[in-house]
């Protein structure tokens, strides 16, 4: 019944499991250990080439981590206003690149376009000495409007990334849902289009806390364990961590967990959108529905006990559900059962 985010749900059973057989015995701590040593050839294979890969603990992290190497502190980061960097990140983006700016575009769907970026970055003083330096930019994989980059979409940013000298990192805290969703392998969704570090997300689908930040060539990667000992994730117990990411990918977890979770909001979404007074604001391409509705029917659910956000305010009428890897069918039947009810029986 509880539909606020997929951070509210439990770690997927494979994980824990994985996490009660790597507390056996000690190894070699702060990343020496086994496990992570897998873990980095397993990241390599995953993207079709080699790759240097960093656990951490949280998605700020993963971000703020990996923007602060790519960018100066005299530099700009370009990215959608509603992006996690720039709504939930308390600064942190800003606090570990030691004064980055951010500068934030305009976007349907929770999506930047390349001609506005382009349009941006063409005037933004490259190489004048009173201003701060285009430097990267970040795009939020699937998006904070639930939406998706598609590999077109991608490559047209790279290609203005690589006019003006600037690194492309990509959010991927939903990544798996978008993996899953466009059905194209993680290298044709990330390097093979241009993106030249990830933040691959774990925790919204099913893991405990693990993150990884995944640079696409390792010489780019140079003092990223620096910052990273210096930012406070080099974990001195490393391998849970990497226990977490290694049953995360193991037999393909992490794209059942992503399919299940977009199925879930599908179905979710197809059913609210047929209510008398529904309307999608956003496209439904991976797990977040954002739908305006009736407030009798908003009110109703949340007496009912139904859990999830208003979006944009108590008084507003958007609200968002987000569906899990362990969303239940008979939760989504049961909340779409309420809905009408309280709608009146209309949109059966």
């Amino acid at each position: 019944m509880n539909f606020r985010s997929d951070n509210v749900t439990g770690v997927a059973p494979e994980i824990m499991t994985a996490l009660a057989a790597a507390n056996a015995g000690a190894v070699t701590s702060y990343g020496d250990d086994p496990i992570t040593e897998r873990l980095a050839r397993r990241f390599s294979e995953l993207f079709e080439r080699e790759v240097a890969v960093f656990p951490v603990a949280t998605g700020t992290a993963a971000n703020s981590l990996a923007l602060a190497t790519m960018v100066p502190p005299y530099g700009v980061i370009y990215g959608h206003k509603d992006a996690h960097i720039q709504v939930d990140e308390c600064g942190a983006p800003e606090f570990f690149s030691g004064g980055a700016k951010l500068l934030m575009l305009e976007g349907t769907d929770g999506k930047i376009s390349a001609g506005d970026l382009e349009a941006v970055v063409a005037v933004g003083g490259k190489g004048g000495v009173h201003h701060a330096q285009p430097a990267a930019v970040s795009l939020t994989q699937a998006t904070e409007a639930g939406t998706i980059y598609r590999v077109e979409d991608i490559g047209e940013i790279a290609a203005v990334c690589r006019r003006y000298g600037l690194g492309l990192h990509m959010d991927g805290s939903r990544f798996a849902n978008a993996v899953a969703a466009l059905n194209r392998s993680p290298a044709e969704l990330t390097w093979k289009a241009g993106v030249d570090a990830l933040s691959f997300g774990a925790t919204k689908n099913g893991a405990l806390a693990a993150e990884a930040v995944v640079f696409f060539d390792p010489a780019k990667a140079a003092d990223f364990a620096f910052r990273r000992k210096r930012g406070g994730h080099l974990f001195s117990k490393m391998r849970f961590l990497s226990a977490q990411l290694e049953a995360y990918l193991a037999g393909g977890l992490w794209l059942r967990n992503a399919r299940h979770a977009n199925a879930m909001a599908a179905r979710l979404s197809d059913g609210l959108e047929r209510l008398p007074g529904a309307r999608l604001r956003h496209p439904t391409e991976a797990n977040e529905i954002f739908v305006e509705l009736p407030e009798a029917i908003i009110r109703g659910l949340l007496d009912g006990g139904f859990e999830f956000y208003r979006w944009g305010g108590e008084a507003s009428a958007c609200v968002r559900l987000v569906t899990a890897f362990n969303t239940e069918a008979g939760a989504v039947e049961g909340l779409l059962a309420a809905a009408r009810r309280l709608a009146g029986g209309a949109g059966a």
